[in-house]
């Protein structure tokens, strides 16, 4: 008997919960997935730039970090793309190790402004980066020069370290802006670098920039034009 009313008692209960509001149920916590990985830690970009290198300045420097090439990556760095009108690709065979002049024409439509000069050292070579304003690097030849080393404007030999003068002419562009403001804050360096002693801007006149390396001695160079940002690479072998 005691069975039997239990059962009906149950029933009842069961009738009256679905008649209703419903029972409630226990909601069961979540079981945490199993094997699950912890997430990796997010490194924050270093702040300064590696040694023996010098930094971006001035409006550059507000500017997305440059890319940094090792001497496998620089090797297969693609060329900047093709410009249009009087403006000729960029020819790969500047990207050769070489002791002679090299050089390239290019007359956009107005001069590039050179925004930044910076240098930093790799296992076998120095470089130095040239970065401008606009899609396009102006033209440039390079070469190597004897002493005297002269400022264009003045007519005053310039003091260089190095036994190797490696002259870089940009044409056109300019390094100052419209109010006649230089826009490389440095217009010499003296990084130390295995075979970069010095560097001296001697030239920012009638559409033409120049900057001369002070190398330990005339060592192979190479030059190559990369994108995003502009830049003009030159590098001296060790």
């Amino acid at each position: 008997m005691m069975t039997r009313s239990g059962r009906r008692m149950t029933s009842l209960w069961l009738a009256g919960c679905l008649a209703g509001a419903g029972c409630a149920k226990k909601e069961e916590p979540a079981a945490a997935p199993t094997g699950a990985q912890p997430q990796p830690e997010v490194q924050a970009p270093p702040t300064s730039p590696p040694p023996g290198t010098l930094p971006r300045e001035g409006e550059a420097a507000a500017r997305p970090p440059v890319h940094t090439a090792s001497m496998g990556d620089s090797e297969t760095a693609p060329p900047s793309d093709a410009p249009t009108g009087d403006a000729p690709p960029e020819d790969l065979k500047n990207r050769e190790w070489t002791t002679t002049p090299v050089s390239l024409k290019r007359r956009p439509a107005q001069s590039v402004t050179l925004r930044s000069v910076r240098a930093g050292t790799h296992a076998e070579f120095d470089r130095v980066v040239f970065e401008f304003d606009g899609p396009q690097v102006p033209g440039y030849q390079l070469q190597y020069v004897d002493k005297p080393i002269i400022q264009c404007g003045s007519g005053d030999e310039t003091p260089l370290a190095g036994e190797g003068f490696l002259q870089v002419t940009l044409s056109p562009a300019r390094g100052h802006d419209d109010q006649g403001r230089a826009t490389v804050t440095a217009l010499e360096l003296k990084p130390k670098l295995p075979t970069l002693l010095e560097l001296v801007r001697t030239c920012d006149f009638e559409a033409e920039v120049t900057w001369v390396l002070g190398n330990k001695a005339p060592n192979d160079f190479r030059v190559m034009e990369l994108s995003e940002p502009t830049r003009l690479v030159v590098d001296v072998k060790h």
